[in-house]
């Protein structure tokens, strides 16, 4: 099935000069001028052994991450993961250890563990959203309603989950919302305008909210459409209506419940922004041995 996809890089995510920058923040914000806890308590040459251990069941995400926060601090800081990103974990299992200078253990871990139960919540949350859908040929994507400056980190934690990306930004893919389509003043004059700007590999998606409006982007040639806040019953007719002319995306008010309804209506694509603005934190701890 193809459909919408992020533009990131096929790359690790530590590659990224944006992670960088976010972890660089996430120091600053929490170290500021010296962590005045530790360097009271703890001093430089004392060394130790710590473990990332998961309080819950829950798919990792950003052990990388949480490793190049703590490379950040101290270069003779290791960093050894036991689990790799992807993998299902039960309760208590131990994700990394870490063995080196104490302060740096102390000092990195709440903006580290930050990282990973953030992005291991999504990762975990879209791994329940995908599974609520298996066995219907569609997929569960994302969308832009991301923390800012987090989304290529969330939009990673959505993939590891087993969802798929959305456009990433708003230079990677056409989408005609409602606000546009009452600037321009019709979706057939939208879709004209698209179509004479942008280059032949975007594909150009229509937000529609009712089967006439779906009528007239059909009409006009758009590649995909997007159903907005439509119930079941439509969103089937909808997927009569178009016959495979164009993709659908169904959108709004997608629960875990109503996800297998909406899936059964034949639509190719089930987006939720619920992915990553509501997906709980991981629970995760960090203990020194």
């Amino acid at each position: 099935m193809s459909g919408p996809q992020s533009a990131t890089p096929n790359l690790s995510i530590t590659s990224s000069p944006l992670v960088e920058r976010l972890i660089d923040l996430a120091l600053e914000e929490d170290i500021g001028p010296g962590d005045v806890t530790t360097c009271a308590l703890i001093p430089p040459e004392q060394v130790g052994t710590a473990q990332i251990r998961a309080k819950q069941r829950l798919v990792v995400a950003g052990l990388s991450v949480a490793a190049l926060v703590f490379a950040r601090l101290e270069s003779r800081l290791d960093f050894s993961p036991q689990v790799a990103d992807g993998e299902t974990v039960e309760s208590g299992t131990v994700l990394a250890r870490l063995t080196g200078p104490v302060a740096a253990i102390l000092t990195g871990e709440r903006p580290a563990l930050n990282f990973l139960m953030r992005l291991s919540g999504i990762a975990t949350f879209t791994r329940t959203m995908v599974e609520a859908v298996a066995g219907f040929p569609v997929a569960v994507v994302d969308t832009r309603k991301t923390a800012p400056g987090w989304r290529v980190l969330e939009k990673y934690a959505v993939r590891l989950g087993g969802g798929r990306n959305h456009r990433f930004g708003l230079f990677d893919g056409v989408l005609i919302k409602n606000n546009h389509l009452t600037a321009v003043g019709s979706i057939t004059e939208a879709v004209r305008r698209a179509r004479a700007r942008v280059h032949h590999l975007l594909k150009i998606e229509v937000e529609v909210a009712s089967l006439m409006e779906l009528e007239e982007a059909l009409t006009a040639g758009a590649d995909l459409i997007l159903l907005d806040n439509m119930d079941d019953a439509t969103l089937a007719e909808a997927v009569r209506l178009t016959a495979g002319r164009a993709l659908l995306e169904a959108s709004g008010s997608m629960t875990l419940a109503r996800l297998p309804k909406a899936a059964a209506t034949g639509v190719n694509l089930i987006s939720m922004g619920a992915l990553t603005h509501s997906a709980p934190a991981a629970d995760i701890h960090l203990r020194l041995l």
